[in-house]
């Protein structure tokens, strides 16, 4: 789909109240694909591969805001209204753009492992905390090294194995990104604050953050809770920065219960 002057990769699956579905910093559609089935049980899914990732076409330089306004044409051009919307860590940055610059547009909104303001994305802050540990390391084990620290201190490794499982897909997909192209993808996420906007949200909304989460801490989602009319805020206590691998049940449960009330 040509949405802005930019080739994007968009799946739609299921039928119903359209709930369009954004993903992380450096991932895809696929990190999303047991969400995708499941929610596509209640919900048309409408899925996509933010600009810079996935299958989508790759830019030298974008911005947050091309994010957002790649959503809005997104709906534009499948003629909707008004959708659900939910966003993971990246997504929710985006998420959160969509509901203050087109807050009528939005019905539900699902923000899980958010936060509202960055100076840098947060995997370079984490990089930055760890610049001594990782000094000399290739860039596959920086990312592997900052991978791993975004799991809950009792996850088993079995489940910390299914992150490098999803590495080893992307790019036996052609889906991982170069180094430029993470650095122009982790640049997008640079300077954004959306703490002054939050309360003209008019969404109802869900915050799910994980309680051991190293680049999104629960004060995050809490304040962003806070600052959101009714938001409802959720921690899940087994869980780091991936609930999705950490406990999908649990995460999927919440948003499920809330998009069916």
């Amino acid at each position: 789909m040509n949405v802005n002057g930019t080739e994007l990769y968009v799946e739609e699956h299921g039928q119903g109240r359209p709930l369009i579905m954004l993903h992380g910093l450096g991932a895809n559609i696929e990190s999303m694909r047991p969400e995708i089935e499941r929610l596509g049980q209640i919900r048309r899914v409408i899925a996509l591969d933010s600009r810079g990732h996935g299958r989508s076409a790759r830019p030298e330089a974008y911005t947050l805001a091309d994010h957002v306004d790649d959503v809005l044409g997104v709906m534009d051009a499948l003629n909707l209204e008004t959708v659900d919307l939910m966003g993971t860590s990246m997504g929710s940055y985006v998420a959160q753009g969509v509901a203050t610059h087109a807050p009528q547009r939005l019905s539900k909104l699902v923000l899980v492992v958010p936060k509202a303001s960055g100076t840098t994305s947060s995997v370079a802050r984490l990089i930055g905390e760890h610049a001594a540990e990782l000094e000399g390391k290739t860039n596959d084990e920086v990312l592997a090294f900052i991978g791993d620290l975004m799991f809950a201190p009792t996850t088993p490794p079995a489940i910390r194995a299914l992150r490098e499982q999803a590495a080893q897909r992307d790019l036996d997909l052609g889906l991982s990104l170069s180094p430029e192209q993470f650095q122009a993808a982790s640049r997008a996420l640079e300077g954004f604050d959306f703490r002054p906007a939050l309360p003209n949200i008019t969404a109802d909304t869900l915050v799910v953050s994980g309680r051991h989460d190293p680049l999104n801490p629960p004060q995050e989602g809490e304040l962003i809770a806070q600052l959101i009319p009714d938001a409802r805020y959720v921690v899940l206590e087994r869980s780091g920065h991936l609930p999705s691998l950490e406990e999908p049940e649990r995460l999927l449960g919440v948003i499920r219960e809330f998009l069916e009330e």
